[in-house]
């Protein structure tokens, strides 16, 4: 580049030869190019190597990727992987709009209410159109059984649940969360939004997700 168009390759040349390498699938290519870059590579280049390898699903290369990241930031490590808190503790909020009104959701208690039963039968339909549940993002040393659980009841999933039992059909839901979406919650929304035939938005800290009909606005890259 510099010796053909006299530019000097800046972060912003690095970081995209890594995102073209990292959504063509070639991860190990991607790696080799960010350890033999003539500079230091930044958060942002680190950052987009840990949600690639969750897009290809390499948890080796997500943790090495992680390690790095939390470097520059110690407070970010492995936060995007911490699993939602076990019942009677503090809990994040979600914000969810009802009929035009915004209004904070708390997943206090998931085994409680009418409106968790909905959702058992909305998750079995899940699975009968294809979902499996990623346990890789239960840190929780439990059982199999109960990593699904807790998958189950991720507080932006009990909020689409209390927003599909208050709102006509068809009527778009728009959660709001503060915390990166996990990648088991992006794949059950795709398929909520199948089932439900409605349009599913989720803004968490990274970007807007726009699903309906079983695919996501970000293309599965966030």
């Amino acid at each position: 580049m510099k010796n053909d168009y006299g530019i000097v390759p800046g972060y912003e040349h690095y970081l995209g030869v890594v995102d073209v390498l990292g959504k063509s699938g070639h991860l190990n290519e991607a790696v080799e190019f960010v350890d033999n870059m003539p500079v230091e590579p930044t958060a942002e280049i680190w950052e987009a190597l840990v949600n690639l390898s969750r897009l290809h699903g390499d948890i080796e290369l997500e943790d090495r990727a992680e390690e790095m990241l939390a470097s520059f930031d110690p407070s970010r490590e492995r936060v995007d992987k911490l699993p939602v808190p076990l019942p009677k503790r503090h809990s994040v909020p979600n914000m969810l709009q009802v009929n035009n009104k915004v209004s904070e959701y708390r997943c206090l208690n998931p085994y409680k209410g009418n409106r968790y039963e909905n959702f058992k039968g909305l998750n079995g339909q899940m699975r009968e159109a294809g979902y499996v549940p990623d346990t890789r993002y239960v840190l929780h040393d439990i059982d199999q059984e109960a990593k699904e659980q807790a998958l189950m009841y991720h507080s932006e999933r009990l909020a689409i649940a209390y927003g599909l039992i208050s709102t006509p059909a068809r009527t778009t839901l728009r959660i709001i969360k503060n915390l990166r979406i996990c990648g088991d919650c992006h794949n059950a929304i795709k398929i909520m939004s199948m089932i439900v035939g409605r349009e599913l938005i989720v803004r968490d800290n990274k970007r807007f997700h726009h699903f309906r009909d079983g695919i996501c606005s970000c293309g599965d890259y966030w």
